[in-house]
């Protein structure tokens, strides 16, 4: 068998392994079986338990941006509005996490918890997702004004609160067998882009004064 097709069925098993006992109760020798191989060849591959985890962590994660980026990627002629393209790879990530639930739980439970390098193979994923819905968010301020109007600041703030949301929202919906990837996307959208909608016709909240408390009366002294 090809080294490449044999390294993917033993990402395959340890993807699995991962998402499914976590990373400290993973076992080489657990991987392996799964995998139909020999220990000893997991670690003639892939070197080490970590480097294992990280082979993993990078290839979830680049499957998981390819596939946002490929359904939102808005290269088709005319080009696609900002709020399609922004249901379009909403869809596609939940879609995706739901498929791939070990996957997602490898990047989303696992590595953020056992530190670096790990934690900073999610952050660089979850950044350049951050970017693409700063981006998307961005282009829908200009297209309803005519220039961006909302500040970068603010336009950064809404696509990591966006992302969060989606993050949680997976989880979810992963568990909830009966909430479909357009139905968790639709959620997110109703929730988020009525609220962008309205920042980006001027309408924005504000905190309603605190009510002026009414002194109590002194109640008058006996003589």
């Amino acid at each position: 068998m090809p080294r490449a097709v044999r390294e993917q069925q033993m990402l395959d098993a340890a993807v699995r392994t991962f998402g499914q006992r976590g990373y400290r109760a993973a076992s080489m020798d657990e991987i392996a079986e799964l995998a139909g191989v020999s220990k000893p060849l997991v670690y003639l591959y892939l070197n080490s338990k970590e480097q294992l985890f990280s082979a993993c962590i990078r290839r979830e994660a680049a499957a998981l941006v390819a596939a946002v980026r490929g359904a939102a990627g808005g290269t088709s002629v005319p080009p696609v509005p900002a709020d399609r393209q922004l249901w379009d790879g909403l869809t596609a990530f939940f879609t995706h996490t739901a498929e791939r639930p070990d996957g997602w739980a490898v990047l989303h439970s696992q590595a953020r918890t056992q530190g670096e390098p790990f934690a900073a193979e999610v952050a660089a994923m979850r950044e350049e997702i951050v970017s693409f819905v700063t981006t998307l968010i961005a282009e829908a301020a200009r297209s309803a004004h005519g220039d961006p109007s909302l500040p970068e600041r603010e336009v950064a703030g809404l696509a990591q609160a966006l992302v969060g949301a989606a993050e949680s929202l997976a989880g979810w919906a992963n568990a909830e067998d009966s909430v479909s990837a357009k139905e968790a996307a639709a959620t997110l959208m109703n929730f988020a882009w009525a609220g962008l909608g309205g920042l980006m016709e001027g309408r924005r909240w504000v905190p309603s004064p605190a009510p002026v408390p009414v002194p109590l009366p002194v109640p008058s002294s006996s003589q």
